[in-house]
């Protein structure tokens, strides 16, 4: 019997985070994707702590346009308020999601802001 797609999705999802885990000086930068909006938070899990996170619900984000271009939006959201409490490097956990479109265009938002992984 074949897998569903959100069964696919948390085997992946398993066989990313037994590679990628975040620290207090690189966390993890974790992202989910709904139907409507992303979320993406940062992580450090030798103390089991979210650092800090940011979403398309938030006041600062633009949510009018593309689903592509609210996750660049909140890509640079998250790599502005990581700059600000001093964090710089990242892992990326694409959370079992594909890198492409919404999750890539979050981590390029994140790159170009100056976040670096």
């Amino acid at each position: 019997m074949s897998l569903t797609k959100s069964d696919r999705r948390q085997r992946i999802k398993f066989r990313i985070r037994k590679i990628v885990s975040g620290t207090a000086a690189k966390p993890r930068l974790s992202v989910f994707r709904s139907n409507k909006e992303i979320y993406a938070q940062l992580i450090d899990d030798v103390n089991g702590v979210t650092l800090l996170a940011a979403s398309s619900r938030e006041k600062g984000v633009d949510t009018k346009g593309t689903n592509v271009e609210v996750a660049a939006a909140v890509g640079k959201l998250v790599a502005e308020k990581a700059l600000k409490a001093g964090i710089e490097n990242v892992t990326f956990d694409r959370g079992g999601y594909l890198y492409h479109g919404r999750i890539q265009s979050l981590a390029e938002g994140a790159r170009a802001a100056g976040l670096k992984f």
